[in-house]
């Protein structure tokens, strides 16, 4: 469509309303994707808590680009955790597949069981703070434990908070480590 106007026609002012419109369109279709990943998770999830017996309350949410589901309030949900979050990561990924088969789309679904990635989160971003804190105190790099990917990168952006350091991954897997130095 074109407007004539006294200075030539407003083609462009209305292409870019179009273009906005369907931005927002695409945001709204994308959110809905991640809400319907979020309940097939949900109801594969209850499932399982309903085939081991174990009772828990799931909650569905979309935070950035992911559906986030966190299963809270029962006492044995902390063997769905496992050690050091070993058995968490089995069952996301199960999660992720469950979703895959009934979407036909790679899902990138966080699970959390009992709290315990957000308790996580919060320890790594202060472990990150500190081990900045320290470099830049002693002028020295520090290198961390090794850590998964989800690990590393949040250790990652504590350490991009803090202005005079920085922070680079070394190492091949399973023992990659996040190592913070001297800006």
């Amino acid at each position: 469509m074109t407007l004539e106007t006294e200075g030539g026609d407003a083609t462009a002012s209305a292409s870019s309303t179009v273009v906005e419109s369907d931005a927002v369109d695409s945001a709204g279709d994308v959110e809905e994707a991640l809400i319907e990943e979020g309940e097939i998770a949900g109801d594969y999830l209850e499932q399982l808590l309903d085939v081991l017996d174990f009772d828990g309350d799931i909650d569905l949410d979309v935070e950035g680009d992911r559906a986030v589901v966190s299963i809270d309030g029962g006492k044995d949900l902390s063997k769905l955790v496992g050690h050091s979050g070993e058995v968490l990561d089995a069952l996301q990924e199960l999660t992720r597949l469950a979703v895959q088969q009934a979407t036909g789309v790679r899902s990138r679904l966080m699970l959390d069981v009992a709290g315990w990635r957000a308790k996580r989160r919060a320890d790594l971003s202060a472990l990150g703070a500190a081990a900045a804190q320290r470099v830049l105190e002693t002028g020295s790099p520090e290198q961390l434990a090794p850590m998964t990917p989800f690990e590393r990168k949040i250790v990652h952006d504590a350490v991009a908070a803090i202005a005079g350091v920085a922070s680079e991954s070394e190492g091949v897997e399973p023992n990659r480590r996040v190592v913070v130095i001297p800006d």
